[in-house]
Formats: structure tokens, C-alpha cells, sequence
């Protein structure tokens, strides 16, 4: 009886493959770039906060000279300030006026741009293109040769210290560029949803605020916002036209703080801090609409 032996030979193993580095697609950034990226926004991030973190700062200082020496605001820093703007100014009576003419001009203000921007960028009527340019031109003309001649009007009109010229007003310096924004926007929304409305039987204005409106969110938190700030941030009209010390708005009861011989410096900036709040929270309210309203309108048109 034989016996085979069978000789095992033992194989050896593959070598692994190397790894494939992964080609980079079109417009990735590498590691260089993404940190350099990040660097660029970090530094431009701090540059953006640091007013607003000095001007707090300064806030913190007891006496109106501090800001001339802020090093020695560290060993003495105090919420006084903020207790006697909010205690013994009119504080709380500018808030009010400044929000219902911040408010107002808003509201009209983007109901006016968004039917004018609308319009233009669906209707075909005579001299629709000389209409936007016309809005346009009026941001020519500098406020200082406005004011008489405004003041004058509003006086017949028996509107002079009254929120409604005031909010008018800012209308009239507001609305030119919403339009212009909403209808550069309202051109990226296909014409074939207003089609759909009328097939559907509405008619141009149920179109419009059923159907375009909804689409034009973005849009219109841009505008809004525009409007919002343009209010808060208005003196010169502001302090033409509003006579009583209880209908001032912000930017007018800070020029209380200021007489002809003195400042007071630690209290504006305690105002202005406290002035800050309310364009923050309007900001939250509409931040997320903002990158893609500012964005969106120049895609097209």
C-alpha cells in the first residue's frame, strides 16, 4: 500500500493596493485654502465686532471723559450708565416713536416697492423701463436741498411734527432701491406660476399676493430690513420735522446728550448700545432669509 503525500505550497498574500487619492472636483478648496478661507472670515469677523465691543466698552466708563483714557475704564466699570438713560432720559418714549416709524416705514415702504417692482417686472406698459430709472434718480439728490422744500409741503399739509411725515419721508429714500431689489427678484420667479393663477382664475392682484408673494420671501425680508434700518437711522429729517421732545426717535434723542459746550460721551454710548437691541431682534426675525434675498435678485435680469 503507497502513501502519496501531497506537498502544500504555501502562496503569499497580494500586496495591498495603494490607496487612490481622491481627485479634488472643480471648485474645492484644498486644506491651504479652507484654512485660508477661514483666517480671511475670522479676521473680517473681528474687524465687524470690534466697534460694536468698544463702544460697549466705553459704555462701561462712569465718567464722559473715559473714552479719553479707557485704559482705567477696567478698575471702575459700572451699569450706571445704562440706569440713567433708562431712568431719567426720554428713552422709552424715543422707542416708541422710533418703532412706530421704523414700523410704518416698513410696512408701506415694501408694500409700495413690492407692487412697483411687480409691476415692472410683468407688465409691459408704456414707459416701464423709464419708471425704474426715474426711482432711480431720485437718489441723486442730496437731503440738504430736500428738507425746504419737504418742510414747506408738510406744513400746508399740516403734518409737521406727526409720525406720517416722517414715516413719508423715509418712504421716499427707502422705497427707489426696494423696488429696484424686489424686482430684480420677483424676474428669477418663472412666469409660468402667473399663467397658472389665471388659468386657475385669479385675478393679477389674487396672483400676485397668493401666489408671488409667498415665492418672494427672501426678497422681502431684504426689503424690510432696508426699510427698517433706513428709519432707525435717520436724523436729518427726523430732527426737522418732530418738534416735541416725546415724539423723538433714537437718532434724535441722542443729540440731547451733546449741547454746545459738552458731551456727554459715556451716556450715548449706553444709548446707542440700548439702540442696537431692537435692529438685533429685527435682524433674528429675518436673518434667514437674508443671504438668499441678497443673492437670488441678481441671478437673473
Amino acid at each position: 500500500m503507497s502513501t502519496t503525500t501531497l506537498d502544500k505550497t504555501e502562496t503569499a498574500p497580494a500586496p495591498a493596493p495603494a490607496p487612490r487619492r481622491r481627485a479634488r472636483r472643480r471648485g474645492e478648496r484644498g486644506p491651504a485654502g479652507a484654512a485660508l478661507l477661514h483666517g480671511g472670515l475670522a479676521v473680517a469677523s473681528l474687524i465687524a465686532v470690534a466697534p460694536v465691543a468698544w463702544l460697549f466698552y466705553l459704555s462701561l466708563g462712569p465718567d464722559k471723559e473715559d473714552y479719553l483714557h479707557p485704559g482705567g475704564i477696567v478698575d471702575k466699570m459700572t451699569l450706571s450708565n445704562y440706569s440713567f438713560v433708562l431712568e431719567n432720559t426720554g428713552f422709552f418714549d424715543w422707542f416708541k416713536s422710533t418703532m412706530i416709524v421704523a414700523l410704518g416705514t416698513t410696512l408701506i415702504g415694501v408694500l409700495v416697492a413690492a407692487t412697483t417692482g411687480y409691476a415692472v417686472s410683468r407688465m409691459r406698459f408704456p414707459g416701464y423701463k423709464q419708471l425704474m430709472w426715474v426711482l432711480l434718480l431720485t437718489q441723486a439728490f442730496p437731503i440738504a436741498i430736500l428738507i425746504v422744500p419737504m418742510y414747506e409741503i408738510f406744513s400746508e399739509l399740516g403734518l409737521i411734527d406727526t409720525y406720517g411725515a416722517l414715516i413719508a419721508v423715509n418712504c421716499t429714500t427707502a422705497v427707489p432701491y426696494s423696488a429696484w431689489l424686489l424686482k430684480g427678484y420677483f424676474d428669477t420667479i418663472p412666469f409660468e406660476i402667473d399663467e397658472a393663477g389665471r388659468v386657475d382664475g385669479l385675478t393679477p392682484f389674487g396672483t400676485f399676493f397668493r401666489l408671488i408673494l409667498p415665492l418672494a420671501r427672501p426678497g422681502l425680508a431684504v426689503a424690510a430690513f432696508y426699510n427698517f434700518i433706513t428709519a432707525v437711522g435717520e436724523v436729518a429729517f427726523a430732527t426737522t420735522f418732530l418738534l416735541d421732545d416725546s415724539k423723538y426717535t433714537f437718532a434724535v434723542g441722542l443729540q440731547t446728550f451733546v449741547s454746545e459746550h459738552d458731551a456727554q460721551w459715556n451716556y450715548m454710548a449706553a444709548t446707542a448700545v440700548l439702540i442696537a437691541i431692537p435692529v438685533t431682534v429685527f435682524f433674528y426675525l429675518v436673518q434667514k432669509n437674508l443671504v438668499t434675498g441678497l443673492t437670488a435678485g441678481g441671478t437673473k435680469g
